[in-house]
């Protein structure tokens, strides 16, 4: 079974660093995981954001802190959710002096839309469509789309005014023999919102079905897509 990053790429997938492929190859059926350990060099968010943060980080959202040299982990697992689908989670740990703040997200391909939808925080209840592409440095670019809420009975498209657009870039540096990751979320009108930029090393481990970590998976997984 090919990844869902693969089903979306196609042959672009084969223009990705090699260990950039490594990275986004597997599927639940390969039973690996990439576990990341690394540190951000700095977090940075906007003071005028900091509510709407502050929420978010009650589901693991973002979150309304920032820092330089912040220990940081990333999780990333292969499994077929409660629905049958590809997921792969992105289970984000930023160590603070004071505080843990978790990122969490989990993202399936949707053959109804024909691209991947990632569904942000503990309860899926904010799906978003992600557009990929290769960058000239082999690494691989992702950038948010259309924005929809889901919560029980309620569910409306969020008006693009009122989102952030959030740009991802993961690339390998073969100088330094380390992946980097620059993370950017602004907003069309009140422009920067929250971003990072660290480095990270990444092992790849054996596991099984029933060896995801609780904590790596949402307490509610939501069909619409």
């Amino acid at each position: 079974m090919t990844s869902i990053y693969e089903q979306v790429l196609g042959d672009d997938f084969g223009k990705l660093h090699p260990r950039i492929q490594q990275r986004f190859s597997f599927s639940s059926v390969d039973r690996i995981a990439s576990i990341g350990r690394g540190v951000m060099d700095r977090i940075w968010y906007s003071k005028w954001a900091a509510l709407p943060l502050f929420v978010g980080a009650s589901r693991n959202i973002m979150f309304p802190q920032g820092g330089e040299k912040v220990p940081f982990t990333i999780g990333n697992y292969a499994y077929l959710d409660s629905f049958g689908r590809e997921t792969v989670t992105w289970c984000r740990k930023f160590k603070f002096p004071n505080a843990i703040r978790c990122f969490d997200a989990t993202m399936i391909y949707s053959s109804k839309r024909q691209k991947i939808v990632d569904y942000l925080g503990t309860k899926q209840h904010l799906a978003v469509d992600l557009q990929m592409s290769v960058q000239d440095n082999g690494g691989i670019k992702i950038r948010s789309g259309e924005q929809r809420f889901y919560e029980r009975g309620i569910q409306f498209r969020f008006p693009s005014l009122f989102t952030g657009i959030a740009e991802v870039c993961e690339w390998f540096d073969d100088e330094e023999e380390t992946y980097k990751i620059s993370v950017e979320v602004t907003n069309r009108i009140l422009g920067p919102v929250f971003r990072y930029n660290g480095r990270f090393q990444a092992q790849f481990e054996q596991v099984d079905a029933t060896s995801v970590p609780l904590d790596a998976m949402p307490l509610r997984e939501e069909r619409r897509e």
